[in-house]
């Protein structure tokens, strides 16, 4: 590692990229911990400070995607990449999304960790926590049996990713936003051929472009979205990607274009709120900024994934959904094969 360390670590003008081999060496002495937690802790700092490239983050998805226990079920649908360090400001509409998507025939893969830093948010684990789901006990074979039955997989990545868990103790005492919180992003533990995918800065745009076309994803929209996550805002535009055969076209998403935009209410975003706007929504109760947020997320994620013509069209199906209870009798049936023993 010391080699490598060198050359990213000469500080903002004497620092260079690796080469994809190289990232590829620190990424497996790293995720292994064949490194020291120093040298470790030195690299993501220095990486960070220089920028990480495009490569240096694929050696790092391809040596996360080797460590993980991916493709059962494979999903054949859209995988949700959110951050990992959760949300603090904004109604996580991902997981209500989910459930109408899978309404609608189109599978969804959902995944997380208990929060971790910078932002220390509720995750998708935290909400699972106030069901009376503990992801660890549950095991692995619970979600992949709910998944078959529902069209909805959660992939707790620390378990399903091994070197995720391994390196928390390091990441938590760093407190910062390292290579990791957009790698562990892209592991597709459903093996998707449809990504959705947040980020917070313009300044990674173009490197998240040409990571995800490297990838190999029949179609991908990557979301300057709510907290850095794949969520479409509801009370303004959003830009987004919609990336296709090495192509990246930026669009604005107004949610006033379908009518839809409306002012969200001020809420105190706990793990209980979340679950209970989310419930609330798919009983068709919720107030309208939020049960919108999910129409408008559904139907973009629907024209991703080929199953509507238009986003008016994803929007009817959505609605049409949402109104005749489907995506609410999923979720309690999801909830319910969960909490079997």
């Amino acid at each position: 590692m010391i080699h490598l360390l060198k050359e990213v670590g000469r500080g903002k003008r004497g620092a260079r990229d690796l080469t994809y081999d190289e990232a590829l060496e620190a990424a497996e002495a790293i995720l292994s911990r064949k490194a020291t937690p120093a040298q470790i802790g030195a690299f993501l700092i220095a990486e960070r400070i220089k920028m990480e490239s495009g490569e240096e983050l694929a050696a790092f998805v391809h040596v996360l995607r080797q460590s993980a226990r991916r493709g059962e079920p494979a999903m054949g649908g859209i995988d949700c990449a959110g951050p990992y360090d959760g949300r603090k400001k904004s109604f996580l509409a991902t997981f209500a999304a989910a459930f109408v998507l899978a309404a609608a025939g189109l599978p969804v893969t959902l995944h997380g960790t208990p929060s971790l830093p910078p932002k220390w948010g509720t995750t998708l684990h935290d909400m699972l926590a106030r069901m009376g789901i503990d992801p660890r006990k549950s095991g692995r074979e619970a979600f992949i049996r709910a998944a078959r039955e529902t069209g909805v997989l959660y992939a707790d990545a620390e378990e399903w990713c091994p070197p995720l868990k391994n390196l928390r103790p390091i990441r938590e005492e760093l407190g910062l936003r390292t290579a990791l919180n957009t790698a562990e992003k892209l592991i597709d533990f459903g093996m998707s051929p449809y990504l959705v995918f947040g980020v917070y800065h313009n300044t990674v745009i173009d490197r998240l472009i040409r990571l995800a076309s490297a990838l190999n994803y029949r179609k991908a929209l990557i979301v300057q979205g709510a907290e850095g996550s794949e969520d479409l805002f509801i009370e303004r535009p959003t830009r987004v990607y919609v990336l296709q055969d090495g192509d990246a076209e930026l669009q604005l998403v107004n949610p006033e274009s379908y009518g839809l935009e409306a002012p969200v209410p001020e809420v105190n975003w706990t793990p209980e709120q979340q679950l209970k706007v989310t419930e609330a929504v798919l009983r068709g109760e919720a107030a309208p900024a939020f049960s919108n947020q999910v129409l408008l997320n559904g139907a973009w994620r629907l024209l991703l994934a080929e199953r509507a013509g238009s986003v008016e069209e994803g929007l009817r199906i959505c609605k049409s959904l949402l109104d005749a209870g489907k995506p609410w009798d999923l979720y309690r049936k999801w909830v319910e094969l969960l909490k079997q023993p």
